[in-house]
């Protein structure tokens, strides 16, 4: 007679956010669990390989007796359909009276963090007592020695990597939107011959991160051998870290910051350092947007949170350098994964055609990596960057990361695909652009489909102070569906990422002022 505790297992592609394992309502009540409940789901054959799931029960979705597993976790237990599985109930996660002991403002030892890492990655810990996590870092906060039991416990959670050797890299707090120059980067450091093994995240509230824009030209899903291998190769590589398993707290908290919209210091802090600490680098550059619409909108809150970043390294070993950055506007004119991809293609090959913008802040972040390197000496590591990418080396080098990590080596800017359906925005008067709206740009990118459709974006043609005429184009948005271009028009017309003025600004007395929001421009029909 086949034991209760016993379900055969079907493997299917889902795409959930948080584990989750379905069985049917009849089996549920057979062992006692509710909706809701976390189980331990173990190999019946190999008990050692078991992972806890949120259970989600069905009256017809599952037969009576098995087990519905989403493909990835069933290969992670080495499981595949018709396989045995054996079901066990856990016990209550000892991180939620930790996160409340957070809330209420009290300060947490490196065990009780690594207490709560432990089950966030175990799975213990759902996607709502994540949430808490991060909101009691946002609201209440910690201290650096909170930070870096936090860091040193998500940099444990999983995989390490040692090179052997220095290796460098550079790294973004993000809020820029079209902040491509790791594309850049990455290739200048490498013919410079230092080591940057770039691993990346993927975007968390941008149209594209790194990782995103990375894969339209290469794989950047690969396992911790190929990644070594490639890095070693050719002295440089662009993948996606949650790939790795390098830090794999840091995946999950992210994905409850997508949900919230927020990213809290001591957080942003930990993830940076942890995925350093894990992929094995000993220098790093880290770039500091600063302006209206960034995460840090002035010189003051920059500086500080350099010097925490700065001492978060010390104690854990890292050096860094931080580079504080103009981010008032986006970096070069392409957003989204595709048409980013193509910018950074683009500039590799012609750098002296690409915006000044893109190779201004490429050439200056890698300079000050070449100098901590000891490969220019300090104040000429700009000079060096900008001659490495000038004479084509950085882009012989970027065929080189793309064909060892499986793409095409000699792909055109031309070959990549962009979304069939767009939509133009023209000025209707003559004027000058007097404000570009990050977070707007950031919402239309989105809303048109970017990240996860790669063609989806906006080409943005003027930048604040650049005088237009009436008539001419200054917005392109790119979508892959038709559906997705409309609710990109809709917020085009709630949220005009563009403001264009005439000279005159007021009058006294008051009348009306020539100030034309995206909603008062001509606009192009839609095209496919």
């Amino acid at each position: 007679m086949k034991r209760k505790d016993r379900l055969v297992v079907v493997a299917k592609e889902l795409d959930y956010d948080e584990k989750i394992v379905i069985i049917n309502i009849l089996d549920a009540e057979k062992l006692e669990i509710k909706s809701g409940d976390k189980i331990l789901v173990s190999n019946a054959k190999n008990k050692s390989l078991k992972e806890i799931f949120t259970v989600a029960t069905t009256k017809d979705m599952v037969e009576e007796g098995t087990l519905l597993i989403p493909t990835k976790y069933a290969e992670r237990l080495g499981l595949s359909s018709g396989d045995e599985v054996k079901i066990s109930q856990t016990h209550k996660p000892e991180s939620i009276e930790l996160i409340k002991k957070k809330i209420a403002g009290e300060k947490l030892n490196r065990a009780e963090m690594k207490t709560i890492v432990n089950e966030i990655v175990s799975g213990l810990l759902g996607r709502t007592e994540i949430m808490g996590f991060v909101m009691a870092q946002k609201y209440v906060g910690m201290d650096m020695d909170e930070i870096e039991a936090l860091t040193r416990a998500i940099a444990e959670s999983g995989e390490r990597i040692e090179f052997g050797r220095p290796a460098y890299d550079k790294h973004s707090i993000g809020g820029v939107p079209g902040n491509k120059v790791s594309l850049l980067i990455v290739p200048i450091i490498a013919s410079s011959g230092l080591l940057i093994p770039k691993t990346s995240s993927r975007a968390i509230t941008s149209p594209s991160g790194t990782a995103d824009t990375m894969e339209v030209l290469a794989d950047v899903n690969l396992s911790i051998e190929e990644f070594m291998e490639v890095a070693n190769k050719v002295g440089g590589a662009l993948i996606w870290g949650g790939a790795l398993n390098l830090a794999p707290a840091d995946d999950i908290i992210i994905n409850a910051e997508k949900t919230l919209r927020i990213d809290p210091e001591p957080q942003m802090l930990a993830s940076i350092m942890a995925k350093k600490l894990a992929a094995g680098i000993n220098t790093m550059v880290l770039d500091i947007p600063i302006g209206k619409e960034t995460k840090m909108e002035t010189v003051e809150e920059a500086i500080n949170f350099a010097r925490l970043v700065i001492e978060l390294g010390n104690r854990v070993g890292v050096r860094v350098q931080a580079g504080i950055t103009y981010g008032e506007q986006p970096v070069g004119h392409n957003v989204g994964p595709a048409l980013e991809a193509k910018e950074a293609l683009e500039a590799l090959i012609e750098p002296g055609k690409a915006p000044a913008s893109l190779v201004e802040k490429s050439c200056s972040l890698a300079g000050l990596l070449l100098e901590m390197g000891g490969k220019a000496p300090v104040g000429m590591g700009h000079k060096l960057a900008k001659d490495i990418l000038f004479s084509g080396k950085a882009y012989q080098k970027m065929k080189e990361i793309i064909e060892a990590q499986g793409g095409d080596p000699n792909i055109k800017p031309e070959d990549i695909p962009i979304g069939q359906y767009k939509y133009e925005v023209y000025a209707p008067v003559d004027g000058f652009v007097t404000k570009v709206s990050n977070k707007a740009i950031n919402q239309l990118a989105r809303a048109a489909g970017a990240p996860k459709e790669k063609g989806a974006g906006i080409i943005l043609h003027v930048k604040r102070g650049r005088k237009v005429v009436a008539g001419q184009k200054i917005l392109e948005i790119y979508a892959e569906r038709s559906i997705k271009l409309q609710d990109a028009i809709r917020v085009l017309e709630s949220h005009p990422p563009v403001i264009i003025e005439g000279m005159l600004l007021k009058t006294v007395p008051e009348r009306t002022i020539y100030t034309f929001p995206m909603e008062g421009y001509s606009q192009g029909s839609s095209s496919e």
